[in-house]
């Protein structure tokens, strides 16, 4: 396997703000050859990270997005026995080379790519608590050996390997200690205002402040069962431009009505919905105590 060269160091981009520590765990990650394992709220950009990383380092991307029922062996190929089968019964020449029913997986892609690429393994804790653990001797050696066919892929450049998480199952201990860990803390209230004006440049800063307000206000109600994310907010504030909602109308605090506008873009369950639809008849009965 060839070295790794030095690559450019990560330092955010102009569609992505990247916190101080993010970017030094990025690099770190990089420098050390390991996976950086990214955990954090939904909705807080880790899958976005991968994207940005692969642009600002000029690498190509490549995405896998784990679900429930994938299996590490889909990462690296799957052999197509019953297509085989079909076509030997069918006289097709084919069959004579068992490689054409050789299905390669992302790894395999991200090893074999002309040039250093960005692996990005999304979600990896959707998948069975085996998965982590089955892919630890490919991510330590880069390098896997094909049964069918008698063939060892081996990494023709290490990949830079970035894993989110989002906390639904606790991954294996020996998974973790081959990973550079980061979790993204959600944006304080400067933070956010600097990624909404990466994505509004030209919103009015009577209508930042007002929005954001009311943006972390409903996030620190008592009782919510989700916390509505970044992204959720960036859809609120491009329905409220949208339909030309003052900046007066979002203060939530108003004891008439508790629940924002065009809350569906916050909210995303009846029972928050619910929780604001009592507080909201709790603070009119108060006002007329």
């Amino acid at each position: 396997m060839n070295e790794m060269q030095q690559p450019t160091r990560f330092e955010g981009s102009d569609s992505y703000v990247a916190t101080a520590d993010l970017r030094v765990a990025v690099n770190a990650a990089v420098q050390l050859a390991r996976p950086l394992l990214v955990k954090g709220e939904p909705g807080t950009g880790k899958t976005v990270l991968a994207r940005e990383v692969a642009d600002a380092l000029g690498m190509p991307l490549i995405e896998w997005h784990v679900k429930s029922t994938t299996k590490a062996q889909h990462g690296l190929y799957e052999y197509d026995a019953v297509a085989r089968l079909r076509d030997g019964q069918l006289g097709d020449e084919r069959v004579r080379d068992i490689s054409n029913y050789i299905r390669r997986g992302k790894l395999w892609e991200a090893f074999t790519a002309p040039e250093q690429a960005v692996l990005l393994i999304d979600e990896i804790d959707k998948a069975d608590i085996e998965f982590p653990n089955d892919l630890l001797l490919e991510l330590d050696r880069m390098e896997f050996f094909v049964y069918e066919t008698g063939e060892t892929v081996r990494a023709k450049h290490r990949p830079i390997v970035i894993i989110t998480s989002n906390n639904e199952k606790e991954l294996p201990d020996a998974f973790l200690r081959r990973c550079f860990f980061h979790y993204i803390r959600f944006p304080d209230p400067e933070t956010m205002a600097a990624i909404v004006e990466v994505h509004f440049p030209k919103l009015k800063q009577e209508m930042l402040r007002a929005a954001l307000n009311a943006f972390f206000e409903i996030r620190e109600v008592p009782g919510l069962k989700k916390k509505p994310s970044t992204s959720e907010l960036l859809d609120w504030l491009k329905l409220l431009l949208i339909e030309d909602i003052p900046p007066e109308a979002l203060k939530v605090t108003d004891e008439k009505d508790l629940i924002p506008p065009l809350y569906g873009a916050l909210l995303k369950n009846e029972q928050d919905v619910h929780l604001f639809e009592r507080l909201a008849f709790l603070a009119r009965r108060e006002g007329r105590a």
